[in-house]
């Protein structure tokens, strides 16, 4: 079997489905092709693939036409995702199957790339509505983590019985391997991750951010870690994201996006949560702790599906507030841990060792019935 690995956005996806592929490739002779659309992602890979001490893999740069070469140099207007799937669409309509961890790759349908399965596994394990989407129904096979994002697909029609699989999370394995041994540069005292997400109506950077920073500034018993969802600082200049890292102090660490800003590293070392919408939170329950929300923009969320984790802590609509519910959160802990802990196991599923193999073998396994579906037809 010949699989592609579509790398279409940023290189943070590189840590859901890598590990994938490699136990495609050493568990069961695949043939996998690494593509990538991002020129950050093959260090992303390598990392990967050094911590899982796999062989080294082919990877390949997505090719682009001219006329989207020339629109990508314009980083602000993002990747083209679309044109450059377009660019690539009779290269791959040569695999047996294609693996995204982005659901834009199901535009290949449209672009008519039919022959490969289309396989999707999700890049993390959130609430939002964009993460349920009427074209997930496009892809062939669907690898979720847990029960919480089945369930949703299943009621809206994304998924049927036979085309998706539980596997857990596999950047929570991925992570586990990584497993940062760099300490965080900050003294005593508990640290606060600040995780703020990107998306313009929900995120609640503009307002927060600056009440946070000169909150922790009269609050040296304490620590802060900002970083924002990768994307945020992804299409601004070097100049801007260095300005944002000179805001660093001794008791706080400004990071506006590098590897320990998508591994894990940061969730696995934070006492306290302080978010938006970001998945990460999932990522951060894995072992159950203190959390604050930030509504931002007056969301009447209590009833939202979308919104689902705001029961796992306060959420905070005033800025100005925001350091006494930080402060309040490890003894207002016990009022939100059962929901954590409930939540945690819907959303990211079997924790046990060997979530890249699981997935592997739903894949395998599909690919089989398929191949066995279509000799039925033929017979």
């Amino acid at each position: 079997m010949r699989i592609a690995f579509v790398y279409i956005a940023e290189a943070y996806q590189c840590y859901h489905g890598a590990a994938i592929a490699i136990a495609l490739a050493e568990r069961f002779g695949w043939q996998v092709v690494n593509y990538y659309n991002d020129p950050e992602t093959p260090h992303h890979l390598e990392r990967v693939r050094r911590a899982c001490r796999a062989p080294v893999a082919e990877c390949r740069r997505l090719r682009r036409s001219p006329l989207t070469a020339g629109l990508q140099r314009l980083k602000r207007l993002g990747m083209f995702k679309d044109m450059v799937l377009r660019d690539n669409r009779a290269e791959l309509n040569e695999f047996d199957a294609i693996f995204a961890v982005e659901n834009s790759a199901a535009s290949l349908r449209r672009l008519g790339v039919a022959h490969p399965r289309l396989i999707f596994s999700p890049h993390g394990a959130g609430d939002r509505a964009r993460g349920y989407i009427p074209r997930i129904a496009t892809f062939d096979l669907v690898l979720l983590s847990g029960l919480k994002q089945a369930e949703r697909m299943l009621d809206a029609g994304l998924i049927r019985p036979g085309h998706y699989a539980l596997t857990g999370m596999v950047k929570l394995e991925t992570a586990g391997r990584l497993a940062a041994s760099t300490p965080l540069p900050f003294g005593p005292g508990p640290v606060v991750l600040y995780n703020a997400h990107k998306e313009p109506k929900l995120t609640s950077w503009p307002r927060f951010v600056e009440a946070l920073l000169d909150g922790f500034a009269s609050a040296p018993d304490m620590n802060l870690l900002v970083a924002p969802h990768v994307k945020m600082f992804r299409r601004r200049s070097q100049a801007v994201r260095d300005r944002w890292r000179a805001r660093s102090t001794a008791n706080v660490l400004v990071d506006p996006g590098s590897d320990r800003s998508v591994d894990m590293s940061y969730t696995a070392a934070a006492d306290i949560y302080v978010g938006d919408v970001s998945a990460q939170v999932y990522e951060f329950l894995v072992e159950p702790r203190p959390c604050v929300f930030l509504n931002a923009h007056g969301i009447d969320w209590r009833d939202d599906p979308s919104f689902a984790h705001w029961h796992l802590g306060d959420v905070v609509d005033d800025p100005a507030q925001v350091m006494a519910a930080i402060r309040a959160a490890p003894a207002r802990h016990h009022l939100y841990r059962a929901r954590q802990e409930a939540l945690a196991a819907a959303s990211l599923g079997d924790r046990s060792p060997g979530a890249a193999d699981r997935a592997a073998e739903a894949v395998v396994a599909f690919m089989a019935r398929e191949k066995d579906a279509g000799q039925g037809r033929t017979a």
